[in-house]
């Protein structure tokens, strides 16, 4: 299976990229503002999480801003590539029942165009570190793995999702209640091992993916702090076998796919 993973990724390679920068441009063929949307949407989510949690609750975590921008960024490339995930197949279906790809190549689009976002909001991060003249030392060279670790992670999530999404005709409405649900344990706008009770909040931080994720990149980012290396790795081994899995169930099952949709 690996060999035919391999080839398949090079093979259709090609295909999600064009296929990410089309769906790109047909976002913003309509808008007036056009590409600029993709800055100000998640600068204006900022300030208003910056004035409700920061003003309102009177936070006061360091460099307030940036700590929500890095949440928000994060969160968003998640939620938006699992949420898209579930029906991906279905919304799909005048290409997978003419031609033949594998489906997960459908995901590979949506992180291809999510992470596009993603990375213009990181671009606005590193302005605002600048702005605030936030220190940085060798730690920051750890945004590279935990980003990594975030793309798999959400790679492999969404390979289940799409797989039970063709069968299970409510499972988005599940899923955005979890995700929903989630949300709230992940720490966007506070820290969840400072705000949550002991032990609770510091195994919440461990075990919540998202929330250790999010608070790993703030640590390199803007507190100059090493994240937990053996917890990355954890987290690394545990999306890469949960992607394997996924990828798998794909390829036993896709072609019962065209029959379903």
């Amino acid at each position: 299976m690996a060999a035919r993973f391999c080839e398949d990724m090079r093979k259709y390679f090609s295909y999600s990229i064009v296929s990410a920068r089309a769906q790109l441009k047909s976002e913003v063929a309509n808008s007036y503002l056009n590409w600029i949307w993709w800055i100000l949407d998640p600068v204006c989510f900022m300030l208003i999480y910056t004035f409700i949690f920061g003003y309102v609750f009177n936070s006061r975590e360091p460099y307030f801003p940036i700590f929500i921008f890095i949440g928000l960024s994060m969160w968003d490339f998640f939620n938006r590539t699992i949420n898209q995930s579930v029906k991906i197949v279905k919304n799909n279906k005048s290409i997978v029942s003419k031609v033949y790809l594998p489906k997960y190549v459908l995901i590979e689009t949506k992180i291809w165009v999510n992470g596009f976002k993603m990375m213009i909001s990181f671009g606005i991060v590193a302005v605002m570190m600048v702005f605030w003249r936030v220190p940085i030392n060798a730690a920051i060279l750890y945004f590279i793995p935990i980003l990594f670790v975030l793309v798999l992670f959400t790679f492999a999530c969404s390979t289940h999702l799409l797989h039970f999404g063709v069968y299970v005709e409510d499972l988005s409405n599940v899923v955005t209640i979890i995700i929903r649900f989630v949300f709230y344990l992940t720490g966007i706008f506070y820290d969840v091992a400072g705000r949550v009770p002991a032990p609770y909040g510091e195994l919440l931080n461990r075990y919540n993916p998202m929330a250790f994720l999010l608070t790993s990149m703030r640590q390199a980012l803007i507190y100059e702090k090493v994240p937990h290396r053996k917890l990355l790795l954890f987290w690394f081994v545990i999306s890469f076998l949960l992607a394997l899995w996924g990828v798998r169930r794909i390829y036993k099952e896709e072609n019962s796919y065209v029959k379903v949709i």
